[in-house]
Parts: structure tokens; sequence; C-alpha cells
């Protein structure tokens, strides 16, 4: 059994309340961890296996960025991060919530989880604050060549200047979600590159919080973010103690199929992280969290948290 309670707090933008949700366990909790979540989705799509980590001992919690679920404002607002600057204050937003929870649980180890968008938002947190985590989990992220990135980046500007900040460019979100369905044969919905599993495929596309086209200027603030986290000089200010355990479905299409999570984990291989663990779920697509072998890969997170707290 698990209980848990909902809260907001100010962004640090001054604008926004920030939505967060807990999932407390019944006992004193012997970690903490927090999860950062993806692009056009909310925390409580997270439900399930926040459930599982707060039954076995973990307080989990996790909030709606900005621009996403539960700290909308309105309709305009979905995926839309505030304007230049919205990716640092996601960052800084979610360090916030990290420092919140660690004041109340003095002492208590603390881990991220980031998935996807989050897993982005994660790596720019470990180079930005290298000494705040006692590990950290990057589920579905990937590595995009330089040129392609410089390249969005460039045409969300120019798309910017065509739509304004807040349009919504269908160009760009046929470069990016169209091509991620095109890779499977078939596909039956815009989504079906997120998992095998139909049931939660049909509650996703139900979502009212899910399901919207980005702005242009999250688009830009994302690939921007992709540039800051990929840059080497960047990857050398991370803690090379962390401990890092990447994980992706060999079917993730944001991963290029397994070679941008390989690729991204030699990347800090080569920064010269000492912790790093990887492993790649065969035919999982892109949300393994929620893919048909899920109680695997809880299993899997489980058992690398456990081994942690043994070895702290």
């Amino acid at each position: 059994m698990t209980s848990g309670r909902e809260y907001t707090f100010q962004s640090g933008n001054g604008r926004d309340s920030i939505y967060v949700r807990e999932w407390l366990p019944e006992v004193k909790p012997r970690a903490a961890l927090q999860i950062a979540h993806g692009l056009d989705e909310h925390i409580m799509r997270y439900d399930e296996f926040a459930r599982f980590m707060a039954e076995n001992g973990f307080l989990t919690v996790g909030n709606d960025h900005l621009g996403h679920g539960r700290s909308v404002k309105g309709a305009d607002d979905f995926c839309f991060f505030g304007g230049k600057g919205g990716w640092t204050q996601v960052v800084d937003d979610m360090r916030a919530l990290s420092l919140s929870v660690k004041k109340a649980n003095p002492g208590l180890p603390y881990f991220l989880l980031g998935h996807s968008m989050g897993s982005f938002l994660t790596r720019t947190f470990l180079i930005r604050y290298p000494k705040e985590l006692d590990g950290a989990i990057l589920s579905g992220t990937g590595q995009t060549p330089a040129l392609r990135v410089n390249m969005g980046i460039l045409l969300s500007r120019l798309e910017g200047m065509r739509l304004g900040m807040r349009g919504r460019s269908k160009i760009l979100d046929g470069m990016c979600f169209g091509a991620y369905n095109k890779r499977f044969e078939s596909p039956a919905t815009p989504v079906d590159w997120l998992t095998r599993d139909t049931d939660i495929i049909k509650v996703r596309m139900a979502d009212e919080l899910c399901g919207h086209i980005p702005t242009v200027e999250l688009f830009g603030e994302l690939l921007r973010g992709i540039r800051f986290i990929q840059d080497k000089g960047n990857l050398e200010r991370m803690d090379r103690e962390l401990p890092v355990l990447f994980i992706s479905g060999e079917k993730c299409a944001v991963g290029n199929m397994g070679e941008g999570a390989r690729a991204a984990y030699r990347s800090f291989l080569d920064a010269g992280c000492k912790n790093v663990t990887i492993k790649l779920y065969p035919g999982a697509r892109h949300e393994v969290l929620n893919e048909t072998n899920r109680g695997e890969v809880y299993a899997d997170i489980l058992a690398w948290l456990e081994k942690r707290l043994m070895l702290r």
C-alpha cells in the first residue's frame, strides 16, 4: 500500500505554478526517486511505476514541467516553456523540487530518473549540478548528430519568424514525431512508436493532457538543450564517480533503434565517467516503463538502485 499527496510550488520564472505528485511508502523511506517526464505528457503517466517504487520503500516524486500537464494555465500554454531560457528554467524547477524534498528528508539518498525529453533535462542537471545526486537513470535517451541539431535550430528560428514563438509548426512536428512512427510497419495510430502495449496507446490517445503539437519555442529550446548536453566540454563538468544507468528499447525511435542510447553511453565513458551501465531491451520501443515487459524493467531499476544503496 502507498499513500500520496499533490501540491504546487512557484516556478523560478515568477509566473507559473508547478504541479507536483508524491507517492509515499507506508514505511520510513530508504531513498527518494524523482522522475522527469517527457515531451507532451505529464507525471501521472508514471503512476504505476511510481507506486511500484513506493511499495519498495522509495519516496517517489515528480512534477509537471512548464507547459505540461497540470502546470498549464490555458490551452495556448501546452508545450510552451515560457520563452528564451525556458530549458534552463525547467531544469531549475526540477532542482527546486529536489531541494525541497531533501530539506524535508535530510540525509535520504536521492536519485533522478529522466525519460525521453526528461532524460535530456536530467543530463543537463548532471552538468549544471554535478554533486547533488546519488545516481541517475536515463530512459529512452539519444544522441543526435551535431549537423542535424544545428539545422533543426535554424529551422525553428525560421518557423518562429513565420509563426511566432507560440506557433505550432507541422513541419517541425512532422520531422520529429512523424519520422519516429515511420520506423514501424503499418502503424495503427500516430503514437505506435511509444510502446507495443495497445492498451497504453489507447489511454495515451484519450488523454487530454497529451497530444499537442509542441510550440516552435519548445522545439528550439529542446534542440539547444541537446546541443548543450552533447558538448564535450560540458560533459566533462559531470561528476565522474556518479552512478548512471542507461535503459532503452532496442526499437526506440528516439534513440535510433538503440544506436543513440549506445552513443550517449559512450560519450559518458569518453568524458571519464567511471560508473556507467547500459541495458537495452529486445523488441521494446520508446517507453520502456510502459512496455509489455515493464515488469522486467521495473525489477531491473529496483535492483540497480538497491545495489547503489548497498555500496554507499
